[in-house]
């Protein structure tokens, strides 16, 4: 069973008949439209959610904005009864977003071992996996997964036949690529953020088995 993410980008309106005290958030689009991919290393690293890779997450288990708008006030009522529908609820502002150093490393390195096979192009990734049972044998590992998996320093690396495993750390950037599926959400948030201002736009977000 895997984890999806669902969420809104949310700006605060002024309300002119009513002053700046009145602010309202409101919902401009629902995430779906703008990135529905199943991405484990980019929700560990900016939500906290299987966060394999270790990192120090960007804005984990906020809940949900007191201040939400409607419709995310509406959805997640709706889900409340089951709760694997929408765990993991959190927000973060697009003035967060421009702060983050994207070349940090994560805490640790990856709990996953990197796999890699030589093509007539140098190494390619072919995957990655807390557990692998032909690692597991050749490093006389126990024959099923641990919790937590064992991480090994950065860069180690074993050759199994042909594949290489390696320990590697990721950085903001190997998770969440400036050229990847959240462009389109930050497109978004920037371009609302040019008329509200940074504090006034964020993603409020949860998640789902």
């Amino acid at each position: 069973m895997g984890t999806d993410i669902s969420g809104f980008v949310e700006h605060r309106a002024q309300r002119a008949d009513e002053g700046e005290r009145d602010a309202v958030w409101r919902a401009a689009v629902d995430l779906s439209h703008l990135n529905d991919t199943r991405n484990y290393d980019a929700f560990g690293c900016l939500f906290g959610v299987r966060n394999f890779a270790n990192f120090r997450p960007l804005a984990a288990e906020r809940g949900r904005p007191l201040d939400a708008s409607e419709e995310v006030r509406d959805e997640l009522d709706r889900l409340a009864p089951w709760p694997d529908q929408a765990f993991g609820t959190t927000w973060i502002t697009w003035a967060e977003l421009k702060a983050v150093d994207w070349d940090e490393s994560a805490e640790l390195p990856d709990s996953r071992i990197h796999q890699y096979r030589q093509t007539s192009d140098g190494l390619k990734l072919v995957g990655k996996a807390s557990w692998d049972p032909r690692f597991a044998q050749a490093l006389n590992l126990p024959q099923r997964p641990s919790d937590p998996p064992p991480t090994w320093p950065d860069g180690t690396e074993w050759l199994i036949g042909d594949t290489l495993y390696r320990s590697e750390t990721l950085r903001r950037r190997d998770a969440v690529r400036g050229d990847g599926e959240w462009k389109p959400v930050w497109t978004v948030m920037e371009s609302l953020a040019s008329q509200h201002g940074d504090d006034n736009v964020r993603l409020v977000v949860w998640f789902d088995n």
